[in-house]
């Protein structure tokens, strides 16, 4: 089924398709899917739309083609205002932001804010073919979408200056060995795998699965005792869901559990 949300269509090198539960943001600009500036807020205004949508429980970003995307356009750049610019970390950071599970699946290239964009999204699929790279060194710039921050999250300061400093690309297996990618699968295998990951996904309680991805953005950079506090009363709320209480007659009754949400 088509996504019908006004925020959903006459959109620029990408479209979205809802399936019941899923929904789906295809990057489609052949053949390298770079991102205009326009795509940006698109993007942005995509996820948003599709977090308000209540019969959609996860989110897939992918892309056709052989390449994730090589990164954004690059003359965009120079034509558009510093505040426009300003922005460009925001609408990027829209993956995080939204309360349902995404997941992003990347095969061939995925430099620049194809990567930042993806490092923005909950559990990262990547083909045998993947590369990761933050290239804009060469252009005399900086990661400006969020990407640097990011990286350093996940993998450290000496590795993500390595990374960023020398514009150095990080294939598939490598991400997998330092925690950036979830999963490491054959190129032709990377489909069945994300629908595989949204099936298991989907037996799980939105509550819960929506109550722990703000859990875990929120005490990011928290300290122990913080994360260890907002981590009880998040459990408190969640013992007295309906999905609680379901969870736990069905684990006695020994059935699959009947999640609704609430």
């Amino acid at each position: 089924m088509s996504a019908t949300d006004p925020r959903l269509t006459d959109l620029d090198g990408f479209r979205v398709v809802i399936d019941g539960p899923r929904a789906d943001i295809i990057l489609d600009r052949p053949p390298y899917n770079t991102i205009s500036m326009p795509q940006r807020d698109q993007l942005r205004h995509a996820f948003e739309a599709l977090d308000e949508n209540a019969t959609v429980r996860i989110i897939v970003l992918r892309a056709l083609g052989k390449h994730f995307s090589s990164g954004g356009y690059i003359k965009g750049f120079m034509e558009a205002s510093p505040e426009h610019v300003s922005k460009l970390a925001w609408n990027i950071a829209a993956p995080a932001r939204c309360s349902k599970p995404v997941i992003v699946a990347n095969r061939g290239y995925t430099f620049g804010v194809g990567f930042e964009i993806s490092l923005a999204c909950d559990f990262r699929l990547v083909s045998e073919t993947c590369e990761y790279a933050l290239p804009e060194q060469k252009l005399g710039q900086i990661p400006g979408s969020g990407g640097s921050a990011r990286l350093q999250k996940i993998v450290g300061i000496t590795r993500t200056k390595d990374i960023v400093m020398r514009s150095r690309r990080i294939r598939a297996q490598q991400a997998l060995d330092w925690g950036i990618a979830t999963d490491l699968v054959p190129d032709g295998e990377l489909e069945a795998a994300t629908d595989a990951l949204v099936a298991e996904l989907l037996e799980f309680s939105p509550l819960a699965q929506r109550t722990a991805k703000k859990l875990l953005n929120d005490t990011e950079d928290a300290s122990l005792a913080t994360a260890i506090e907002l981590e009880g009363h998040c459990y408190s709320r969640l013992r007295t869901s309906e999905d609680f209480a379901e969870g736990v007659a069905a684990f006695h009754e020994k059935r699959a559990p009947r999640f609704i949400g609430r």
